[in-house]
């Protein structure tokens, strides 16, 4: 039987989402990848222990979490049943819709019709009768916005999530959910959103600076933009790098000469401040309180290990974010080419 360290809570900070009263740990785990029935349970087994025993409360998963859809949620639910249920108020767990999940017109986008039936389904996948976080997983241009922010409240009402969140939504429309959601007494915390050096969008897009105004966290996936933000590529593609193994969502022509020479110089600078690229990414993201927490990956439990040092470092200088800003602003370097 899994015994949590009784230490699990010394070296996390945890910050609370916007004005909420809900706090999050600082770096939590996402199962995008390598949560589903291609991956070894037993690595998953540790992956989530490992995350638990140095004060990562927060796991982050989505209905077609895979491959194949589903199963990341079905995996950690087996997970949660065998290790975590003693600490079930210790732990925060996260799930959303959003994306196609099944066929025909009742298995994407936000109607509330997709929504109220996908939660029910993740819950019987992990085996709980309630989800601390549900997120809309993104905008959907075609459902009445006052119909998706529904659902939402109506999961928190029914006692099946305590909290409500949006991902990949832009500033304007995340305000407007937000009025909805208030007037509806819905318990709206926490945004989730690409957001690295590498990728700015959400500046550009005023959702940084709108869930700042109306006291709403940040949640910031792919903090490493896909492991480009590691020292992974300093020397050329790796065999076993995901490029190789999956370019859906990363790809060569992601690695222009421009974003290489970037890659490069960020390193020397993270070298200069005694931290790897990678650390030097993630505090990055969590330098000032705009971002509640970074959502990593891993592969290996010493990934989530290093990728926890990052909280030992997270104070730049002026000069420091200039050079960062001036690296990354390069032309061929910002977002990603699919």
């Amino acid at each position: 039987m899994y015994n949590a360290k009784e230490t699990r809570y010394d070296a996390m900070t945890y910050e609370p989402s916007g004005k909420s009263g809900l706090r999050l740990p600082r770096i939590a785990l996402g199962l995008w990848h390598n949560f589903g029935d291609t991956s070894p349970y037993r690595r998953m087994v540790e992956l989530c222990q490992t995350a638990f025993d140095n004060g990562i409360t927060y796991f982050d998963l989505a209905n077609n979490y895979g491959p194949e859809y589903g199963s990341a949620e079905r995996n950690f639910g087996r997970i949660f049943r065998e290790n975590f249920r003693p600490y079930r108020d210790e732990i925060l767990v996260a799930t959303k819709a959003g994306y196609d999940m099944w066929p025909g017109p009742y298995g994407n986008w936000g109607s509330r019709k997709y929504l109220l039936a996908s939660l029910d389904q993740s819950l019987k996948r992990l085996g709980l009768d309630y989800v601390d976080i549900y997120y809309h997983h993104r905008m959907d241009p075609n459902t009445p916005l006052e119909e998706t922010m529904g659902a939402l409240a109506q999961a928190v009402r029914s006692g099946k999530a305590l909290y409500a969140g949006l991902s990949n939504y832009d500033g304007p429309t995340m305000a407007k959910a937000a009025s909805i959601l208030d007037e509806l007494h819905c318990p709206f915390v926490v945004n989730q959103n690409r957001y690295s050096i590498f990728d700015r969008t959400i500046e550009r897009n005023g959702l940084k600076a709108e869930a700042a105004r109306l006291g709403k966290g940040i949640v910031a996936f792919s903090p490493l933009c896909q492991g480009l933000l590691t020292e992974k590529y300093l020397h050329g593609i790796p065999a076993d790098s995901r490029i190789r193994t999956d370019g859906r969502f990363l790809n060569e022509k992601s690695l222009t000469p421009e974003k290489l020479q970037a890659i490069r110089s960020l390193h020397d600078l993270a070298v200069s401040r005694g931290q790897d690229l990678a650390e030097m990414a993630l505090a990055w993201d969590l330098k000032d309180h705009d971002v509640t927490c970074v959502l990593i990956g891993a592969s290996r439990p010493e990934q989530i290990l290093d990728n926890i040092q990052a909280l030992s470092n997270t104070t730049f200088s002026d000069d420091e974010l200039a050079r960062i800003d001036a690296i990354s602003m390069m032309p061929g370097v910002q977002g990603l080419k699919r």
